[in-house]
């Protein structure tokens, strides 16, 4: 874990490697928001990378949003993905609820064009099951917006396990 201080004194190189795959495989915000250095504060740092991600088109939105692996699925992922399943137990699914995920996975890609995505962390298998079968009812642009709004969570939740809260302030 880094202080803010480290975090504004690294390299360029060492700053995407460090912060490139909080928005899932995608460093080009970790670039951009090199510009904004030095960060006053973690929000600071985290609303710079939300504010990058806001402002692009939604060609750009659409392809981040399809960065993020489909919910349980037992595919090559980041390790970042990777932990935040396990946690939420989806490495651990049945054959029977591997199989209800995948399906439901398929319903919603079918239907929005991208993958399901959820901020999983402190959630368990079933209430992220709940969760596509509730979202599928959404209508697409609704959808949409509240996938951008899933990544930055998931982008908020990967900063904190980078950077030593207690060494900075927050606005």
């Amino acid at each position: 874990m880094y202080t803010l201080q480290e975090i504004n004194k690294i390299s360029d190189a060492s700053f995407i490697q460090l912060f490139g795959g909080v928005f899932e495989h995608s460093p080009w915000v970790a670039e951009k928001a090199l510009m904004a250095r030095p960060f006053s504060s973690f929000n600071h740092l985290y609303q710079t990378m939300v504010h990058i991600v806001k402002e692009t088109t939604n060609q750009e939105k659409l392809a981040l949003i399809k960065e993020h692996p489909n919910l349980g699925d037992r595919i090559k992922m980041s390790e970042n993905s990777v932990n935040e399943q396990k946690n939420a137990g989806l490495n651990q699914l049945t054959e029977k609820e591997y199989k209800q995920f995948i399906s439901m996975n398929q319903s919603y890609l079918d239907k929005f064009g991208f993958p399901f995505i959820l901020a999983v962390r402190g959630k368990n298998k079933d209430e992220i099951y709940h969760s596509m079968v509730e979202r599928i009812k959404n209508e697409k642009e609704e959808e949409f917006h509240q996938a951008l709004t899933e990544i930055y969570q998931i982008a908020l939740l990967r900063l904190e396990e980078i950077i030593i809260k207690d060494s900075i302030t927050t606005n």
